[in-house]
């Protein structure tokens, strides 16, 4: 009997790139893998011992500009809209190579990042089963709670609260909707006449399975759909980039804004370069988050890395900084070590939002909060738990509840 095949996708970046090839690494050993994505991403997907198939040649370029803008994009309308129609134009040619890509080959099963739901569409067209791959479950949207991209809001407490959640539900659904309505030959055509269905679930998602890669109990109550399924976050990182520092008495503190952000990284380290010549009795290291970018540069008191590698770096500091991706979000809480959040753009709010909440981190509004909140971090004046998801987060659990869905969905 031949083994299951499944195709995993994902864009290039690794906030989204990465969870799937962990998803991709764990599901080996019961299906035939293949991960689609760009150009850029095949080094590491061969890294990752994974098989993989580009599309949309040339796409790379487009994707960035498209994701990492010279400013913030945060809720301004207009640059969310004007993101929204650049989106919409690489989302044609991703969903037209998948379209010819299933003419003549249907894998068992398809798991698409939240931001290809053109993967989903051109599947539901062949009849191929699909699932979505979520690793920032805040976003999506459920009765209940402060909606996402709003700055990183608080539940609502009492009548008025809820009152004001509810209503900007329905004004950020409005602005939905009416994004939708300007677009709507080109959505339609992509295989989305409407943003919802029947039952108000979000058609951008597979109806029948979103795999969570969250945990429950970090997030605020809401009413989540029926197909959404928390199973953990999955977590990779390329090999042999970036070596850690050295086991020894130093006190070793990681700033981070993550792969994205260009706009916000040098006057990051030029701040940051005046916290360490403050605190010279710390190695304040700052990671430029891209593995292409040659070898470290002295800056001065700060020590600056082109990339870090987040699973061996982050369970030898004694504090880190970051900006509220969700990659360095979930590598702190599994190595239970103290966190400043200093978010910048997109979901980085909500998960702020949440881990103060929480108790696992302390959630910063300027650059200029970072000194005297670091020496809080560093003398123990916090009164914060951040071993408080070391448990939930152990090695193997996300894999394994990943695995057992797809033997079930896959009668195996």
């Amino acid at each position: 009997m031949s083994r299951p095949r499944i195709e995993l996708l994902a864009p290039p970046f690794a906030g989204h790139l990465h969870p799937i090839l962990a998803i991709g690494r764990a599901l080996r050993e019961v299906a035939d893998i293949e991960v689609i994505s760009t150009e850029a991403a095949q080094p590491r997907i061969r890294a990752a011992g994974l098989a993989g198939s580009a599309v949309v040649p040339g796409a790379d370029a487009a994707l960035k500009a498209i994701v990492d803008p010279p400013h913030a994009v945060g809720a301004h309308p207009l640059r969310l809209h004007a993101q929204f129609r650049r989106s919409l134009e690489l989302l044609d040619a991703f969903g037209q190579a998948l379209d010819s890509r299933y003419s003549h080959t249907r894998p068992d099963l398809v798991i698409a990042d939240f931001t290809l739901p053109v993967a989903g569409a051109a599947a539901q067209r062949r009849g191929i089963p699909w699932w979505t791959s979520h690793p920032s479950p805040c976003v999506i949207e459920a009765p209940g709670g402060p909606p996402a991209y709003l700055g990183g809001w608080m539940p609502g407490i009492g009548a008025l609260g809820r009152s004001r959640d509810a209503i900007a539900a329905t004004t950020v659904r409005g602005f939905k909707w009416s994004v939708h309505h300007f677009h709507r030959r080109r959505l339609t055509a992509l295989g989305f006449p409407s943003l919802y269905r029947d039952d108000g679930s979000e058609a951008a998602y597979s109806p029948e399975c979103i795999l969570g890669l969250g945990l429950r109990e970090l997030e605020f109550e809401r009413a989540w759909p029926a197909a959404l399924r928390f199973v953990g976050p999955m977590l990779w990182s390329p090999p042999d980039i970036g070596p850690p520092p050295p086991h020894d008495d130093a006190i070793n503190v990681l700033a981070t804004l993550g792969t994205h952000l260009g706009w916000a990284k040098q006057r990051m380290g030029e701040h940051l370069d005046t916290v360490a010549q403050a605190m010279p009795a710390i190695r304040l290291h700052f990671s430029d988050g891209r593995p292409d970018a040659g070898a470290d540069v002295a800056h001065r008191a700060l020590r600056r890395h082109a990339w870090v590698d987040y699973p061996s770096w982050v369970p030898r500091m004694r504090a880190v900084l970051h900006h509220g991706g969700a990659g360095v979000m979930w590598e702190c809480l599994r190595a239970g070590v103290p966190a400043l959040v200093l978010p910048n753009d997109y979901d980085q709010f909500d998960h702020a939002a949440r881990l103060q909440v929480a108790g696992v981190a302390l959630r910063l509004r300027h650059a200029r909060e970072i000194e005297p909140a670091l020496r809080r971090l560093l003398d123990g004046d916090h009164g914060l738990r951040p071993d408080r998801f070391v448990e939930a987060l152990r090695p193997g659990l996300a894999e394994a509840r990943v695995v057992a869905l797809v033997r079930a969905r896959l009668g195996l």
